[in-house]
């Protein structure tokens, strides 16, 4: 998808982030685990974007 690097680094590490915050804000009602569900999905797109 990108092929800077750099560019592609920095999205990575900004979805982990994304990912993490979203998982440590989720409530214990059901919004909450789609929340958790969002963040672990994010994070797994950010540390695969990291690995290519």
């Amino acid at each position: 998808m990108f092929k800077n690097k750099s560019v592609r680094r920095f999205l990575s590490v900004l979805l982990v982030l994304v990912g993490a915050a979203l998982i440590f804000l989720a409530t214990e009602a059901w919004a909450g685990a789609v929340l958790v569900g969002l963040g672990i999905t994010i994070e797994l797109i950010g540390i695969a974007m990291r690995h290519r």
